[in-house]
């Protein structure tokens, strides 16, 4: 999959808006929008970052709803 597709996969995952997701990654709305339709594209490590962060999240929710 292409960056684009990975970014916006990623964001629809979290269920959240381009505008929730900027606030929550910290990457401005703008770009998010031109990273998603491929009118930009972000460096190479940007996506496994975002991945790795939401993925993280995960884990530390999961391991505070079990202790």
């Amino acid at each position: 999959m292409d960056a684009a597709g990975t970014i916006k996969r990623l964001r629809e995952s979290t269920g959240m808006s381009r505008k929730e997701f900027s606030e929550h990654t910290g990457i401005p709305v703008r770009t998010l929008e031109d990273w998603e339709a491929a009118r930009r594209t972000p460096p190479e490590y940007i996506p496994r970052l975002i991945e790795y962060q939401l993925k993280y999240e995960e884990l530390m929710r999961e391991k505070g709803q079990t202790q």
